[in-house]
């Protein structure tokens, strides 16, 4: 009896094999992505890496997951962090411009220290309250 006379069998096997190998590229780029991210080697700590990983595959990155394993979820934790922090920066500068009683109490100032006229004042109200 061979896997052959099974279509299922055949089918289900293919399926597993190419599981297999889309998740091995995505163990090698996870490890590519860490080692090019590290600013805590030298540049020929990370070509012995990427050389490791090429001529001994399955070594090369498992080797790499085991030796490094607790730094490369640092690093991912520290880069979601400052991911996260920049992108609420980001909404808070936003938000900030869109409130219209700040771009008020602006053009106030700015009307105040005469750089801008009472017409101009007047635009920026309307636009601000629009």
């Amino acid at each position: 009896m061979l896997i052959a006379d099974y279509p299922f069998l055949s089918f289900f096997w293919d399926v597993l094999l190419l599981f297999a190998w889309i998740t091995w590229f995505w163990l090698a780029i996870t490890v590519f992505a860490d080692v090019f991210r590290r600013r805590d080697i030298s540049g020929w700590a990370k070509t012995g890496w990427v050389v490791l990983v090429i001529v001994l595959p399955f070594i090369g990155v498992f080797a790499y997951l085991i030796a490094q394993h607790g730094g490369m979820a640092d690093r991912n934790v520290k880069q979601t962090q400052q991911s996260q922090e920049e992108f609420d920066s980001y909404v808070q500068s936003v938000a900030r411009r869109g409130d219209p009683s700040e771009q008020i109490a602006t053009a106030k100032q700015l009307l105040d220290t005469g750089t801008i006229t009472s017409a101009e004042f007047d635009q920026l109200k309307a636009k601000a309250l629009a």
